[in-house]
């Protein structure tokens, strides 16, 4: 394929798992990418192990942490003037535990990240680039932004508003007639550092934990047949671990549009 290191995709969270599978994915079709997370000597890592194959991209390495309000918008700020094509917010963390005995420090800077950081990203993209041609914005939910998980609700909720937030814009991006798209990807158990990081501890068997659940590179294809299609929600069954494209599941009031339900 004719590599392109005229147009940027951009991947938020791309140190580990499904960010960096997906920023693997990009660089093999030709797309030269901005890498944004927290351990810049992962990204340094992934950058150079990109480059040994697609020498001619351009692999920009941006860290911050994007719970901390003003480095959201500094990020941007920094990357605006690139040639941006597509904008995955992959970046996020999880959290199992009641409500009542949940760490709030740790909540708190969940919201910022799965949530503000997350609106204010898509906000700004949209913004400035919904009406140049090819533009897609990808955001991850999870099959906890359409279902309720027990022990983790608070979680669940910012998800839902990830999946809520992302059918919505699509509709209005389609209203205007802007040629940005925006899509959701819902995944299901993904072997990633999300466990451990969710329960708060050092160690997470996946094998044993779980009878089925996909890797990081299959999540990763999962979100390119999703970039490939025409469709707005790409969920993963969290019962039978297959994947499907949908139309928006969420009601849009005033919408002459059906919606195909899951």
């Amino acid at each position: 394929m004719v590599q392109n290191t005229e147009k940027y995709t951009v991947i938020t969270g791309a140190s580990s798992g499904i960010g960096y599978e997906t920023a693997k994915a990009f660089a093999e079709r030709g797309s030269s990418l901005i890498l944004v997370a927290r351990r810049k000597d992962r990204l340094e890592t992934l950058r150079q192990e990109i480059l040994a194959l697609h020498p001619m991209l351009d692999i920009v390495v941006k860290a911050a942490d994007l719970t901390v309000r003003q480095n959201v918008f500094q990020l941007y700020g920094s990357i605006e003037s690139y040639p941006l094509r597509t904008w995955v917010n992959n970046a996020g963390f999880g959290n199992y535990g009641s409500v009542g005995n949940q760490d709030l420090e740790k909540i708190s800077r969940m919201l910022h990240l799965n949530v503000e950081a997350l609106t204010v990203f898509s906000s700004l993209f949209v913004r400035d680039f919904k009406d140049t041609e090819g533009t897609q914005l990808i955001n991850i939910s999870s099959c906890g932004g359409y279902t309720i998980v027990p022990n983790a609700v608070t979680y669940c909720a910012a998800k839902f508003y990830v999946s809520a937030f992302t059918e919505g814009l699509a509709w209005e991006l389609k209203a205007a007639h802007a040629k940005m798209q925006a899509k959701v990807l819902a995944p299901a158990a993904t072997k990633t550092e999300f466990g451990k990081i969710a329960n708060d501890v050092s160690e997470y068997d996946y094998d044993r934990l779980f009878g089925a659940y996909h890797t990081s590179t299959q999540m990763a294809a999962f979100l390119l047949e999703l970039y490939d299609s025409d469709k707005a929600v790409g969920f993963v069954d969290r019962e039978t671990f297959s994947f499907h494209l949908y139309e928006p599941q969420f009601q849009y009031a005033g919408s002459s549009c059906h919606n195909q339900k899951m």
